[in-house]
């Protein structure tokens, strides 16, 4: 193949695989060039009332059915794909890869990967840590190797950006053998979007990784933040599991463990403990009104006094890791805000950044109003800490990471 051959042939269709318990999100990119060609979520697999929707540049369908399975929900998205009145493309053969999310990958990696069976062996072994996720991850791998064999598939770990963190933040104060025997240690989450962020930060600011510190808050309804060294993570808030660190929607976040002791002796069972702690915790637990920050600041405005305190917590809360990170970090170039909250909480950004000002963070109070949801800089002209709203796309993030390794396998054969 000619030099002139390869490079024609650079620009590939990248599919990307969001595959949950009962629901399926994808969107297709062209690359190099980012372009996003349309996306689509299939909701309520297994349900004689399930949907499909799609929607190709403004051009939308939708449809309700039985969707018994997920091989049965692939294969509605594959026909979405081609359809000829509302379709993304001619023919499948125009996918060059497949990215899949994959929420675990323990240890074993620190990099997206071409999935082979020793990737699937790690997705699998991983499941007892990774249990309501990495199963139908490892559905969706599995049914798309089966239907569409000929694509190579990348799996993309949330877990992997974290894979740097040294022992000091990543060893729990427990016996060394829970460590040993059962890999009980921080993994950390949302690795996908904090290095997507963090690579826009450094264009944003101009710098490279290699002399600049950030720390990036994914604020949603889940929520972690990840304090970034020479462009590796050094520290992230949430743990062994999503659950430990900032107060979330519905997740505590940090509590002292006695409480789990304490409620186990008065009757509550693990099932009840679980189910509190992630599903009726947070914002929502501590407001008794929603986890949804535009309900809360509206009952807020209205003098609500438990939607006050809940907002209080949640951003004395971040206040407090932004804190740590710093010291850690010794120097700070960058903040960056993220996810739902993140990018549209004008008003959150603001409770978070006062009070700051000590360690070098000065928001610029009319530019955050006017910048709203929109990707820039917050910051006023003379804060040492630059602070930035940068919108996540974990589904690009994946597309670059897939994009890249099939034109690596592609290298490898040619040579």
């Amino acid at each position: 193949m000619t030099d002139n051959a390869v490079s024609n042939d650079s620009r590939k269709k990248i599919l990307v695989i969001n595959c949950g318990s009962s629901s399926l999100k994808y969107e297709l990119f062209y690359m190099p060039d980012q372009i996003s060609i349309g996306k689509g979520l299939v909701e309520r697999i297994g349900a004689k009332n399930a949907t499909i929707s799609q929607d190709t540049q403004g051009k939308k369908y939708a449809t309700t059915c039985e969707i018994v399975d997920h091989e049965v929900a692939i294969e509605l998205l594959i026909d979405a794909l081609i359809n000829k009145d509302h379709g993304m493309i001619e023919s499948i053969d125009e996918i060059s890869g497949i990215g899949h999310r994959v929420v675990h990958g323990g240890e074993k990696y620190s990099a997206s990967t071409i999935i082979d069976d020793s990737v699937i062996k790690a997705v699998e072994e991983n499941i007892e840590i990774a249990p309501l996720h990495n199963p139908p991850n490892l559905t969706g791998i599995r049914i798309f190797e089966k239907l569409l064999p000929s694509i190579p598939q990348v799996a993309v770990f949330d877990t992997a950006f974290h894979q740097t963190l040294p022992p000091a933040a990543y060893l729990y104060g427990l016996p060394r053998e829970f460590y040993d025997k059962y890999k009980i240690r921080r993994y950390g989450f949302h690795g996908t979007s904090h290095r997507y962020v963090a690579n826009r930060a450094l264009k944003l600011m101009k710098r490279v990784a290699e002399n600049t510190n950030l720390i990036t808050c994914h604020l949603g309804n889940g929520a972690s933040i990840t304090a970034i060294a020479n462009g590796k993570s050094v520290e992230t808030s949430m743990g062994f599991t999503p659950l430990e660190g900032l107060l979330m929607g519905t997740r505590s976040g940090d509590v002292d463990p006695s409480i789990l002791i304490y409620l186990l002796e008065r009757g509550y069972t693990a099932s009840d403990i679980n189910n509190i702690l992630n599903k009726k915790s947070g914002l929502l637990g501590l407001s008794g009104v929603s986890n949804d920050l535009r309900d809360l600041e509206r009952e807020a405005e209205n003098d609500n006094k438990n939607a006050i305190e809940a907002l209080d917590v949640y951003s004395y809360r971040i206040r407090k890791y932004i804190g740590g990170y710093s010291a850690n970090l010794v120097k700070v170039d960058g903040i960056v805000f993220t996810g739902g909250i993140g990018e549209h909480g004008v008003k959150m950004r603001e409770r978070i950044c006062r009070n700051l000002e000590n360690i070098g963070l000065f928001l610029d109070y009319e530019k955050n109003k006017v910048l709203g949801s929109a990707e820039g800089i917050i910051s006023t002209p003379h804060s040492p800490v630059t602070i930035m709203v940068i919108p996540t796309n974990e589904e690009l993030q994946i597309s670059i990471d897939t994009y890249q390794l099939i034109g690596e396998k592609l290298s490898e054969y040619q040579l």
